[in-house]
């Protein structure tokens, strides 16, 4: 009788002890649910009142005229991008021939191009006040408009009542003037093409040449500009799907300016695919192949040095890596494309040390340990048998890992790519030090030098913006919205390789 009381008494404890295991990692377990589903449902509720704001922010732009004033200033800008060009185009003329007498017939020519844009940039000026008075007046009326990142400033003091009717009447002035500026600045920019000044360097006559067709493609599309701001509308409705392609699809993120706010996220999506791209590129053949190399290849030895090493590398602080950054790799890229053997690279020299390579290069360095360890599970895991077969069928070490293993493990390796992946694209002090941060879309037109030019990224956007922004502006929803983007693509890469793994284990099961 006192033996299974005993026993009772024993069953008993175990179950108190194992209820009270359960109950604490079950708990923890729920706790750390709870976190997550809070930290989901903050940057739904946050992001997503960026749209009503945004929305109110096109319509008042189009209402004050300030759409009606951006085309007109498009063409100043172009018109500036070529007289930019003009200087690119005698800095590979003085770099190739330094005593060419054409320099000094060649300035004359971008100095007369410079001058040819006067009279548009007074129109741009003129009308730039007139729709900004125009915004005033609407404002002062009542007319929804986002909450400004610029909140809290010093007021300016306030100006006399505009009439929104006159202002307007006097902003549509323009459709008039434009053609007549349009007009003279053609004429005086085909004389100047008439008689181009001769370039003797190569590169330089065939960047001219382009330069040329780009500014007869920019003369030729006046009368369409025209016609543009002749059937411009201001009360034409703003649709509210515009609220989110201007956001999804814009190319300008230009924020706390007088004129407008914009919030379009391709150029911190551009840059971060960019970087996350070069950071692959050198991130997975080292680290595959270096798992290849410890898992089928080294000596016992070899591998209690190799692995140690690479996987102590996850464990040097990102800002470390991002002062060797700036400080070495961006330093020596720099100074290796001016040396005098590299000329025959078309985008050498660059002039930016911190830019897209620098950072991929980087965060690279940080991709290694994840792509590297389970890239060696993988193939640790395939069965012995697959190998022993191939050997017994006459296959040597090199047909056996190239024809075998990795094929067998591809699954694995593949989720450890992606995983390098959500790992290099969710970085943010490395790519905050050494990319540059430019918010502007590479030119691509330079090939593989739009590699070597600064960009900003989504999580730099974040770390960079977010400590300076008004809670509640638009500025600041805007900054939760690309925190839900970069949510969103973590998350599908992390899905994705997940699903590539439980499909790996089921082959291999």
């Amino acid at each position: 009788m006192s033996i299974l009381s005993e026993n009772a008494a024993a069953r008993r404890r175990r179950l108190t002890t194992e209820s009270a295991i359960k109950a604490f990692f079950g708990s923890n377990a729920l706790v750390a649910i709870v976190v997550l589903a809070l930290i989901t449902i903050f940057l739904f509720r946050e992001g997503f009142g960026f749209f009503g704001q945004n929305l109110a922010n096109l319509r008042l732009y189009r209402r004050a005229g300030s759409e009606y004033v951006d085309i007109i200033r498009a063409q100043a800008q172009t018109h500036a991008a070529l007289s930019r060009q003009l200087g690119e185009i005698r800095l590979q003329e003085a770099r190739t021939l330094p005593s060419s007498s054409s320099l000094q017939a060649f300035d004359q020519f971008a100095a007369a191009f410079s001058d040819s844009g006067e009279f548009l940039n007074a129109l741009v000026s003129d009308t730039n006040d007139q729709a900004l008075a125009l915004r005033e007046a609407l404002i002062a009326a009542g007319t929804p408009s986002a909450v400004s990142s610029a909140e809290g400033e010093t007021p300016v003091a306030a100006a006399a009542p505009v009439d929104p009717h006159v202002a307007m009447t006097g902003l549509r002035f323009a459709d008039n003037k434009f053609p007549t500026i349009a007009m003279a600045m053609k004429a005086k920019i085909d004389d100047l093409l008439a008689a181009p000044p001769v370039l003797n360097a190569s590169r330089a006559q065939r960047l001219f040449e382009s330069w040329k067709k780009r500014t007869r493609d920019y003369l030729a599309q006046f009368p369409a500009v025209s016609q543009q701001l002749h059937e411009w509308n201001p009360d034409e409705r703003v649709p509210a799907y515009r609220a989110v392609t201007s956001f999804l699809f814009g190319t300008n993120w230009i924020t706390a300016s007088f004129w407008q706010d914009w919030y379009g996220i391709i150029p911190l999506l551009v840059g971060s695919i960019m970087v996350a791209a070069v950071a692959l590129l050198i991130a997975v053949p080292l680290g595959v192949c270096s798992a290849i190399y410890v898992s089928e290849v080294a000596a016992r030895g070899e591998k209690s040095l190799i692995k140690p090493y690479i996987e102590f590398i996850s464990a040097i602080p990102s800002v470390v890596l991002g002062f060797f950054g700036i400080a070495v790799v961006g330093q020596a890229v720099r100074a290796l494309s001016q040396m005098p053997f590299m000329k025959w690279v078309p985008f050498f020299p660059i002039s930016e040390r911190l830019n897209v390579f620098t950072a991929g290069s980087l965060l690279a360095l940080m991709a290694v340990p994840t792509i590297f360890t389970l890239a060696e599970d993988a193939l640790r895991n395939v069965p012995r048998g697959f190998k022993e077969a191939s050997y017994a069928l006459g296959a040597n070490r090199l047909q056996t890992i190239a024809r075998v293993l990795v094929p067998a493990s591809l699954s694995g390796i593949i989720s450890a790519v992606l995983l390098g992946l959500g790992r290099v694209i969710g970085e943010t002090m490395v790519v905050l030090l050494c990319a540059g941060n430019r918010i502007a879309i590479p030119d691509f037109t330079q090939g593989l030098g739009a590699f070597f030019q600064p960009v900003h990224t989504m999580t730099g956007i974040i770390a960079q913006e977010m400590g300076e922004v008004v809670r509640g502006s638009i500025h600041y929803r805007a900054l939760f919205m690309v925190g839900l983007v970069l949510f969103v693509l973590t998350l599908g890469i992390n899905y994705l390789a997940q699903r590539l793994v439980a499909r790996y284990r089921m082959s291999i099961g």
